[in-house]
Order: structure tokens, then sequence, then C-alpha cells
């Protein structure tokens, strides 16, 4: 099996040390990126850790295919314990990272302790250095860039930062690469915040050997030649499908489909669209850099969920005024999703929908805790009451598009997710609009033989966050040739991925987690049958837990609720 390269690196910003320690183990075993990351993760950390405390950690890892020159490769995972769900996860980001990763030599990189000062990290393949940065203080993530820029001649692809939402420990806060990439969902951004790091820095010339098959340069010319929509709009193609089959939240989850859709479809987001846009090593280019002229402003995107969450679900219908929300959650260190939602609760706490000057200062004040935003910043699982709104979350986690009452096996996925309601842990919803081959699709009412296809999904994309590959590679990478790049069985991957979703429940599990989290704030048919045979599939207990012997004994008292 291919797998990524060098050994781990693990600084601790409170002492200022960096060791390294071979871990080809672990590697032969764990392919790279998220498994890599869950793996150290669920064996080093304290199943009692605090999220926001100095032993909690974060693990970042590229996969073997960041050794490649093959399309839908430039991702790469980070792993710890999340301030919003307080469970285990990972998240990846696209952009041009990886490749600067992978010069360090590292297989992986271990951020732990808390220092005194706030500091920037720089990691080379000749060592560690730490700055301290008093003066960058809640500096926006474009002003910690040019930073970084101006100082050390490191562009914004060779940073992870985090804005003042990650200082402030918003429990949604993302960390950025690239300046508009998000490592977005489960906050952690608040980690490294609660870290006192600003910035992480990674550049080198010692990037492993892995040899890739020549297959990468057929999948990398048909990225090319492909004529596909989400070449002109990404991923908010699907907008208009999603309201017309009532897939797509509305007002803070009351609707279904939004009267006021055609200011905020894919069309027009691609009218706004003024180059091409891509990842590292990508021919796809389904990246988003939109500019409006009239008002000046120039942002990536949006995407679709970050046009749900602003839009329909936000009752605001002129891209543009998306545009302007989604470049406040970028340079802040915000995950658009969750705090499109959050702000969407308290619009519909206040009968406020589509007040959009109001939306725009709600986001700062999340940024900066500042008056009510201090409130949403904790996220709705924490708020929901205090405001006398719904609880539109599972394990924590704010909701996306690709509404499961209509898609009722993402629904599911919604559930079962150890990293919370997150689309792409699954991503069912593709065989249900259908936006796949009649064959493989699945009508989009009732759970009957979904359990199955959803277990087999879960570890294809385990495997696919390990590899790392980007998700929306689906259309051109088979079995086979998934097979061929990774020198392995196709079986024996999906076992794999399998064991990294086993391995994230077990850790969660010792934090307290079990069945009675795997819910949804509305009801599905025949859901308990569904989530027992999905149990079943898994060879886990009735509750929702791992079976005892699967990964040893536990090193900590489960965390308090």
């Amino acid at each position: 099996m291919k797998h990524v390269r060098g050994p781990l690196c693990t600084i601790d910003v409170g002492e200022r040390t960096a060791d390294t320690e071979a871990i080809d183990d672990v590697l032969e075993s764990y392919l790279g990126g998220r498994a890599l990351g869950t793996k150290l993760a669920h064996d080093r950390l304290p199943f009692d850790v605090d999220p926001l405390g100095p032993d909690n950690s974060v693990f970042f890892a590229t996969g073997p295919l960041q050794h490649s020159t093959m399309s839908f490769t430039g991702r790469m995972s980070a792993t710890g314990v999340s301030p919003l769900t307080d469970g285990l996860l990972s998240s990846n980001a696209g952009g041009f990272l990886s490749r600067n990763f992978t010069g360090t030599g590292y297989s992986a990189v271990e951020i732990t302790g808390a220092s005194d000062e706030l500091v920037v990290v720089h990691v080379t393949d000749k060592g560690v250095e730490f700055e301290a940065v008093p003066e960058l203080e809640e500096a926006t993530v474009s002003e910690t860039c040019e930073y970084v820029a101006d100082e050390h001649g490191l562009e914004s692809e060779h940073t992870v930062v985090v804005g003042p939402a990650g200082e402030n420990e918003v429990r949604f806060a993302s960390m950025m690469t690239s300046k508009e990439r998000a490592f977005g969902r489960g906050g952690l951004g608040a980690v490294l915040g609660s870290k006192n790091v600003k910035a992480i820095t990674f550049d080198g010339d010692s990037t492993r050997e892995v040899e890739i098959p020549p297959l990468q340069m057929e999948i990398h010319g048909e990225a090319a030649q492909a004529d596909h929509p989400m070449k002109e709009s990404g991923t908010t193609s699907v907008t208009e499908y999603a309201n017309m089959v009532e897939a797509l939240p509305t007002r803070y989850f009351s609707e279904l489909s939004f009267e006021g859709i055609d200011g905020v479809t894919g069309d027009r987001v691609a009218e706004k669209k003024y180059k091409k846009g891509t990842c590292s090593a990508c021919a796809f280019a389904c990246k988003l850099p939109t500019k409006d002229e009239e008002s000046g402003v120039e942002t990536e995107g949006p995407e679709f969920e970050t046009l749900m969450a602003f839009g329909p679900n936000s009752g605001v219908d002129d891209i543009v005024d998306v545009m302007k929300s989604n470049k406040l959650c970028d340079d802040l260190g915000l995950d658009a999703i969750s705090a499109g939602d959050a702000v969407a609760a308290y619009l519909a706490a206040e009968d406020e929908f589509g007040n959009v000057d109001l939306i725009h200062d709600l986001v700062e004040q999340i940024a900066y805790r500042e008056g009510v935003g201090d409130t949403l910043a904790e996220g709705i699982d924490r708020f929901h009451d205090e405001l006398g709104v719904e609880n539109w979350t599972t394990k924590g986690m704010e909701f996306p598009a690709h509404d499961g009452r209509t898609l009722q096996g993402q629904g599911l996925a919604f559930a079962t997710s150890n990293r919370g309601a997150d689309h792409m842990y699954a991503e069912f919803y593709p065989y249900e609009y259908p936006l796949v081959d009649s064959e493989e699709a699945f009508p989009k009412e009732g759970l009957e033989g979904k359990p199955p296809k959803l277990v087999e999904l879960e570890n294809r994309n385990a495997v696919k966050d390990s590899a790392v590959l980007c998700k929306f590679s689906r259309d051109f990478l088979t079995e086979e040739r998934i097979e061929t790049l990774l020198d392995a069985d196709y079986e024996a991957l999906l076992d794999l991925g399998g064991e990294v979703v086993s391995l994230e429940r077990h850790f969660n599990n010792q934090r307290g987690f079990d069945r009675a989290d795997d819910d949804l704030p509305y009801d599905l048919p025949e859901f308990d049958a569904a989530l027992e045979a999905y149990y079943e599939e898994r060879g886990w207990n009735e509750d929702g837990t791992v079976p005892a012997d699967r990964f040893g004994s536990s090193r900590g008292a489960p965390a308090d609720d």
C-alpha cells in the first residue's frame, strides 16, 4: 500500500520544543491524512482532554497522493478534539499548502501545549522556530498573511492562520490557508487560538519519495478536458435543483425552498466569477474567485453551503450580500456554515430575516465575541434555549444544506457521522438527488436498504481523506483506479476506512458519546431500525459504542457533559 513517508514532528509551543520520532509502523498501516491523524490522536491524546486545554493537539498530515502531480490532490488533513462537538474529528482544506508541507520532510506535525504569548511557528526541513508576534493580536487572516510575506518572504500558500475568531476561541473558528481556503468544520481554529498560535508556516525542499503510477497523468488529462458545471459555478451548480426538490433549508430550517432563489443561484455566482481558481496540481479548476465591481467586494466563493447559510437560511436573496458574508468569514477565520446558521438562529429569534446590515454586524460580533456575538460564538447547541429557537445541530455541529427531511439517506448520514452534521462525511446526497447514474441511485424517501451503502460511503470517504483525494474526484476515480494509485485491494482499503471510522467512534465513546448522540432534530421513518442495521453492519454494540476489546483499554475517564 502506498503511504506517506517521514517522521512525526511534535511541537510543544509552551515548552518551545520540537521533537521527531519515527512512526513507520503507523504509516504502513494507516496510509496518511485523516487515518494517520486519527490513529495518532486516538493513541496519544487523553480521552478526557479539554478541547481548549494545552493537552489537546492538532495533527496535520498529508497523504501519499500529495507526492503526485495529479488533479484532485491539492488538499491536506488536520485532526483534533473539537471545541464545538467535544469529539475527535478531522477537517481538510484545499489550496496550495500540502506540497509546501511535504517539503518539510515530515509525514505529520503535531501542535500541542500552550504558549504564554502570541506566536508564529515556522516549520522547515532545517528545524522549527518560534516567533513572538504581539503586534498581530486580533489581526485578520489577510493582515497576518501580509505580515508573513513581508517579514519572511512566504506567500499565503505556506501558511495556516487563525483570525480573530480563533484567538477569541469561537467554537466554530476555522484554520485558514491560502487566505481563503478553510479547515472549516469543528472549530480547530479555536484549538490553535487556545494555544496562542497565530500562524504556522511550512517550507522546505525535502519531500520524501513516493512512487505514484503513470495513471496519474491520464486522470489529470481527463480533469483538464472535462466539460463539467462545477468548472463554472463550483458547488453552487446544484442550488436551483436543491431548491426544486425541496432540499434547501430556508429561514432557519423552517422551510425547504426559497422564493428568492433567482438572486442566489449558481448562475449569479458565475456572473461574478472573474478568473479561474484551483488547488495545487489540479486541472479541474472548480474554485470561484468572484468580484462585484459596484461594491468592490472580492472573495472566493461563495460555495453552495455558504450560499445556503447566508442566503436562503438567512432570508437573503442577493448574491453580493452573500459574497460579503463569505468574505467576512474568511478574513475573520470562521466556518461559514456554522456562522451562517448561528446568525440565522438569531434572525429567527428576532424576526429579522433578510436584514443584511444586521447579518454582517453579527458576523463581526461573533469573531470578536462582542455583544450578542459572545453568545452566538458558543454554537447553536449551547445557545438555542437562551434564544428560544430549535436546536438545529447533531452532536453540536450546525447543519449544512442537502436537507435530510427530503434526502432521507443523507439524514441518516448526518445522524451517524462522528463529525456531527456534516454532508462530506459520507456524501449520501448525490445518490438521492440523484447526481449519479440511475442504476446507482436511491429513492429520496425512506431508509430501506440504505445502511449498508452508508457504511460503504463513510469508509470510502475515510480512504479519500487519508490518500488525500478531493471528494469531487468521484466522476474520475473508479474503484480500479484507486486500487492502482494506492497499490492496494479496494476492499482492504474500505476495511481501513472502517477502522478509521471506528477509531473515531471509540475515542468519542470514551468521552460519553453513544446512541443518544446519533440523533436528528426531526423524525425519519423507520429511523431506529435503520440505525440498528447500521450498527450491525459496523459490528458495533446496539448502544452505538465500539466493542470494548476492539481497541484496548481506556486511558482516562469519560469527560463530563
